[in-house]
């Protein structure tokens, strides 16, 4: 990681090629729709290239999307992550790991798991059959543990595989929200779906994204009007240096130049 001016930080992604796989389109749309709705995304996201872009923004003070993921993580970690996963699935008690087993081995899971994550992270066509072949699995394979009882322990153990320590999510922090991100929007469409509660909870989510200040439109007195972590994080989302900056007068000062 290149450290610039303080308060922001650069990385060099992609670290691995992207491509759209058969549900990154059309998760992505799912996603922003959702967001925008419950307010977590901008009503113009859908034409924002740091949202839609496949490829992990550098600049740490904007979130990762989750398929953005593989262009940090690549197929490598990502399949650790399942493995990890798995392994504490088929060492769980009997009632849960028993679906699994029914279904196929260990390797099988992990193999069709990290294709689908792959898929929607951005990491190309690795799911054949895509959404129709991820409803299949879900209605007729894993019909079981789709209720309260299956949903809370695979949330458990999932985070206590996330919570790992030997699972290498880069030094990027923005990562694991990201990776929460992704489980919590899944979490909560299976959870309309099949109708069981959720009270999923994998931690810390993408923040909200504010809506960029358009400096050239606002008055001097709406300038002024604004908080001092509104202009910061204004101007630093602007590439501007803060850094020797001491009271809110600088901040409306150097606001007030664009």
């Amino acid at each position: 990681m290149k450290q610039t001016a303080p308060g922001t930080s650069e990385f060099n992604y992609p670290n691995y090629p992207v491509s759209n796989g058969y549900l990154t389109e059309k998760i992505r749309l799912q996603y922003i729709r959702s967001a925008i709705s419950r307010k977590l995304l901008p009503e113009n996201a859908h034409r924002i290239q740091q949202i839609i872009a496949l490829e992990a923004p550098n600049e740490i003070g904007k979130p990762i999307q989750f398929w953005q993921l593989f262009s940090v993580l690549g197929t490598e970690r990502i399949i650790n992550i399942v493995r990890s996963f798995y392994q504490r699935v088929y060492a769980d008690e009997p009632w849960f790991k028993s679906v699994f087993e029914r279904v196929s081995g260990i390797d099988h899971h992990i193999g069709t798991q990290s294709a689908m994550w792959v898929d929607v992270m951005g990491g190309g066509l690795t799911y054949h059959g895509g959404e129709y072949r991820l409803n299949f699995h879900h209605t007729h394979n894993a019909i079981e543990l789709l209720n309260d009882r299956g949903a809370q322990r695979w949330l458990e153990l999932m985070v206590k595989t996330l919570n790992d320590a030997s699972i290498d999510l880069t030094n990027d922090p923005r990562v694991r929200p990201a990776l929460n991100t992704f489980l919590n929007y899944f979490m909560g469409k299976y959870a309309h779906d099949f109708r069981f509660s959720n009270s999923a909870d994998f931690g810390a989510l993408n923040p909200p994204m504010k809506r960029r200040l358009n400096f050239l439109n606002m008055s001097s007195d709406a300038i002024e009007a604004l908080s001092i972590d509104e202009l910061r994080d204004e101007l630093i989302a602007r590439g501007v240096d803060v850094s020797d900056y001491n009271d809110k007068r600088d901040y409306v000062n150097r606001a007030l130049r664009f």
